[in-house]
């Protein structure tokens, strides 16, 4: 029998070098920074310690390579309420980096070496077919191979895992991989690669949400920045409005949301009560640097929710 609420994140980890700017450099332009750190990340690492803080009871599938930066990576999610037990460390390869730019309105642009995220392939997968078999949820992003993507899917459906994907970064999916999906978390530039419909306003983001479903997925929550997000459930949508916080730094803000919805979800919270506690989570964490820095815990979350009333 599967543990209540038991949640399984397979993805990246990246160690984050993050610079901040004025403004982004154009081709051939050198501009001078201002803070620069290194901080943990990966688009599978952030979701899962948003989960860990959140209180989710979480398993981690991913690799890191076998340096320092690895092993701390490591002992660091340890103390997010995670078990890393899955997270394996390979061989001659160096751990996944991220190098990304902050400009003044707390923009980002950001280049990926996937470095022993690349390990993660379909037969790694495989060893842990138990730990997925075991969980009630099944949560991954595309910055692993689209392959270890599907193959772990695979397995989910076969023992009745709840499959959710957040679709980033953007790039076109088979319609294998989106038939055996149960949710799906894209923002508005995911959404109109997935579906061709552009997203500029609830009407819009409706047709694409119906695209969606006609590919058998039955929850669809499309990420709308300031202006919350629109949930469509079995074809019935509606938008549910974010909270307004002055910005800083927007990385991770998506992978805070993800996180924090799925582990509400667990907890047996209704659809729309763990879209408000996502919403708050990311509202926390524009208002911080860096990605994995910037998570909330949870009674940071219970705190600025009863603030708003």
């Amino acid at each position: 029998m599967k543990k209540s609420g038991k949640l399984t994140v397979l993805g990246s980890i990246n160690a984050d070098h993050i610079l901040n700017l004025m403004q982004f450099p154009r081709p051939g332009e050198t501009v001078t920074g201002g803070e620069y750190q290194v901080a943990f990340g990966g688009k599978g690492a952030n979701q899962a310690v948003a989960a860990g803080r959140s209180g989710a009871d979480i398993a981690f599938i991913a690799c890191v390579g076998d340096d320092d930066i690895g092993q701390r990576i490591r002992q660091q999610l340890a103390t997010d309420q995670i078990d890393i037990t899955p997270v394996e460390v390979v061989a001659d390869q160096s751990t996944g980096v991220a190098l990304i730019f902050v400009n003044g309105a707390g923009e980002n642009c950001i280049a990926i070496h996937a470095g022993a995220n690349a390990a993660l392939t379909p037969e790694r997968v495989s060893q842990h077919q138990q730990t997925i078999a075991e969980s009630d949820a099944l949560l991954m992003q595309l910055e692993s191979p689209l392959a270890s993507v599907l193959a772990a899917a695979k397995i989910a459906r076969q023992h009745q895992t709840r499959v959710i994907l957040n679709p980033a970064p953007a790039v076109a999916l088979s319609g294998e991989l989106l038939g055996l999906v149960d949710m799906i978390t894209p923002n508005e530039t995911e959404a109109e690669i997935l579906t061709g419909v552009h997203v500029d306003s609830d009407e819009a983001a409706a047709r694409a949400a119906g695209v969606l479903h006609e590919k058998g997925i039955d929850s669809v929550l499309i990420t709308l920045g300031s202006r919350g997000v629109w949930l469509s459930e079995q074809g019935k949508g509606q938008r549910i409005a974010g909270f307004r916080v002055e910005a800083v730094d927007t990385i991770a803000a998506g992978d805070t949301f993800n996180g924090a919805l799925i582990a509400a979800l667990l907890e047996g919270q209704a659809m729309d009560r763990s879209v408000r506690f996502a919403h708050a989570a990311a509202a926390i964490s524009v208002t911080r640097h860096g990605a994995q820095p910037s998570v909330p815990w949870r009674s940071e979350i219970d705190r600025f929710l009863q603030q708003q009333g």
